[in-house]
C-alpha cells in the first residue's frame, strides 16, 4: 500500500473569485439535475471539446471549490491512501500527541509498519464522520436543556 503524497492547492485572490462564481454555477446544475446516474458533459469553451464526467466528481468538484471560495487549501486524498501520523495529524488539524492518543484508544484505525503507525484516510473520514455526529448531539442536547430551563429565548 503506497504513501500519500498530500499536495495542496492554495487559492490565490482570483482563484477564490473564480471559485464563487464556478461554484454557482456547478451547484445550480446540480440543483436542476439530481439524478445520482446522471454524468455531466462539460464543454471547453477555447475548443468546444466536450468532457463526460462522473456526477460524483462533479459534487466533489463543488466541495473544492466551496472550499477555494472561502478561500482554504485543498488537497485531494484517495480513500485507501495511507497516512503517516503527521499527515494524519494535520488533516484533522490536532498534534501528533493527539492523534497518537485517539489511536492508541481505538478512536481511530490504524496498523503498524514495523514501529511506524500507518492510518488509512477512510479511517480518518469514519472517525471525522463519528465526532460531528457526537458534536451534533450534544448540541442538540445543549440546546433542549437550555430551552427547558428557560435559559433559550
Amino acid at each position: 500500500m503506497g504513501m500519500a503524497t498530500l499536495d495542496s492547492a492554495q487559492p490565490s485572490e482570483r482563484d477564490v473569485t473564480t471559485a464563487d462564481t464556478a461554484l454557482e454555477h456547478v451547484t445550480a446544475y446540480l440543483a436542476r439535475h439530481p439524478d445520482p446516474a446522471h454524468t455531466v458533459r462539460v464543454v471547453v469553451q477555447e475548443d468546444d471539446e466536450e468532457l463526460i464526467l462522473p456526477r460524483a466528481a462533479v459534487e466533489l468538484l463543488a466541495t473544492v471549490l466551496a472550499h477555494m471560495a472561502a478561500g482554504r487549501g485543498v488537497s485531494v486524498v484517495p480513500a485507501h491512501a495511507e497516512l503517516t501520523t503527521q499527515q494524519a495529524a494535520d488533516l484533522l488539524n490536532v498534534s501528533r500527541p493527539y492523534l497518537i492518543g485517539l489511536l492508541e484508544a481505538g478512536e481511530i484505525e490504524h496498523r503498524l509498519v514495523g514501529k511506524h503507525r500507518r492510518v488509512r484516510a477512510d479511517s480518518l473520514l469514519r472517525y471525522l464522520r463519528r465526532d460531528d455526529q457526537r458534536r451534533r448531539e450534544a448540541a442538540d442536547k445543549l440546546a433542549a436543556l437550555t430551552e427547558e430551563m428557560g435559559l433559550y429565548e
